[in-house]
């Protein structure tokens, strides 16, 4: 890779890109001509940007180097114009492995005199990499050149060597940290950056001085995402040239979440059992952790419980109460939860009623009506959101036992009763409540009530008999069909 460019630019393996706009050329001007004013003297390639037009561009391509060790390019650079204009951009590239070329590691636009940098490479054979030297015309007349370019097998003298960089894996969201590690000094007119390929460069988070000869400085890609995967170096601009590590590797991975809902395989009146139904997913594996989350449909209540099976049985649930059920997959890393995959909406069964209804009480008794009421209950008695509270009654009428039954629809008041219409005066009624849902149902204590008396039916004419004597007449007669209470008084 040294050159001189004293001899034919081919016997260095040096070449000109078939990509660009112009050709470097490589010139011999033991003197400097008195009308070539801003032109230097000796051998040297040289870009003459007169007559060019802005944005043209030329490339210089050094040999493929494979280098074992610690090594350092040094080479000397001219930038200059008769008007004092920059005439253009000296760019330097570093190539990877016949890779993109990447963004330039080095740059100037104005020297007016031969300078010197350095280039401090930290990639080692099985790679191998290319110095593109590109100049880039602004428009204004002028020369651009390099000369003596030379791989020293020590390390630069001005700029820090980079040790590896290794790779460095997130889960998507996370803060992804690069750690430079570089033999050499460095104070605060340097420049620190980690560079990416068709990636955003990330700025320095920290650095961390051990001593003249080591620091190490930290790198964070912000909440990192797909598109912030890629390839990294680290960069360090000196005074004396640039430093730049090798490429690492920035791997993304997205956190796992299913792509269908769980299974169910049995409902009960307090607990579910599901099928994780898992194994599809959208993001990365491998799954480390699968939990279940689980919460009401309405409300704010939530759990999460961890899984070690393909199935798993939510227990401890509230009886006829619809939840929805995800599954929740975590890979290796920080941040590697993935968010709830699809829900699954179910209902648990209703259970069997709790007790059934309390202090049951008369509130109002009537010849032909009774009223009753009870305390109020809810849920936490029902156990079910359907459910049917029916008033049971029976008595003797007519020599016949009769039994009636009535819903009641006074079911959610605080005050809660029920009347009871059509009976019989003056008769023993036995009343209950009767709670019932689809999965059982339980009776209140039974109340006997008696109705209260009221005018009885008119004694039956063709019963009334009568015999006359000569100072009384003497009457008899059936009771009324109806008595309907105690009959204390009977009027002719």
């Amino acid at each position: 890779g040294c050159c001189t460019f004293d001899e034919p630019l081919n016997s260095c393996g040096y070449s000109q890109s078939d990509d660009d706009d112009l050709n470097w050329d490589q010139v011999n001007i033991p003197i400097k001509p008195s009308s070539g004013q801003g032109m230097p003297s000796g051998s040297f390639m040289l870009v003459n940007t007169s007559g060019r037009f802005a944005g043209q561009k030329a490339h210089l391509l050094m040999p493929h180097l494979k280098e074992n060790d610690t090594h350092c390019i040094d080479f000397h650079y001219y930038v200059s114009s008769k008007s004092g204009s920059s005439p253009g951009t000296l760019n330097i590239y570093v190539k990877v492995n016949d890779g993109p070329l990447g963004n330039p590691v080095w740059n100037t636009s104005i020297t007016a005199t031969w300078n010197r940098a350095e280039l401090a490479i930290s990639t080692f054979w099985p790679n191998f990499y290319q110095v593109v030297f590109e100049v880039v015309t602004s428009g204004h007349p002028g020369y651009v050149a390099i000369d003596e370019v030379k791989v020293l097998g020590h390390p630069c003298t001005k700029t820090p060597h980079f040790l590896r960089l290794q790779s460095v894996e997130v889960n998507a969201g996370q803060f992804a940290t690069f750690q430079c590690t570089a033999n050499g000094g460095t104070d605060s007119s340097d420049r620190l950056w980690l560079q990416g390929i068709y990636v955003r460069d990330a700025p320095l988070k920290d650095i961390k001085v051990f001593n003249v000869r080591r620091f190490v400085a930290l790198f964070s890609v912000v909440n990192a995402t797909k598109r912030d995967a890629g390839n990294y170096r680290c960069m360090i601009r000196t005074e004396g040239g640039v430093g730049v590590s090798n490429y690492a590797e920035l791997i993304v991975k997205e956190p796992p979440v299913p792509i269908a809902p769980p299974q169910l395989s049995s409902v009960g009146a307090t607990y579910l059992w599901i099928q994780l139904n898992a194994n599809s997913i959208n993001g990365d594996g491998p799954i480390i952790q699968r939990e279940v989350e689980y919460r009401t449909s309405s409300g704010s209540w939530y759990d999460i419980q961890p899984v070690d099976s393909t199935s798993y049985k939510i227990g401890h649930l509230d009886p006829d109460t619809e939840y929805e059920i995800s599954v929740l997959l975590t890979r290796p890393g920080e941040g590697g939860t993935g968010s709830p995959g699809p829900a699954l909406k179910t209902r648990t069964k209703c259970a069997d009623p709790m007790r059934g209804p309390r202090k049951l009480e008369v509130v109002e008794i009537k010849s032909r009506q009774i009223t009753i009421c009870w305390e109020p209950f809810g849920y936490n008695v029902t156990r079910c959101h359907r459910y049917n509270l029916t008033v049971h009654y029976r008595y003797q009428a007519g020599g016949q036992e009769q039994v009636r039954e009535e819903v009641s629809w006074d079911t959610e008041s605080s005050h809660p009763q029920h009347t009871i219409t059509n009976l019989s005066p003056y008769t023993n009624v036995s009343i209950k409540l009767v709670l019932m849902n689809p999965e059982g149902r339980k009776e209140s204590q039974e109340l006997v009530v008696q109705t209260d008396e009221d005018v009885p039916s008119a004694v039956p004419l063709e019963s009334i008999q009568g015999s006359t004597f000569e100072e009384k007449i003497f009457l008899q007669w059936r009771e009324p069909v109806q008595t309907y209470g105690v009959i204390t008084l009977y009027e002719v």
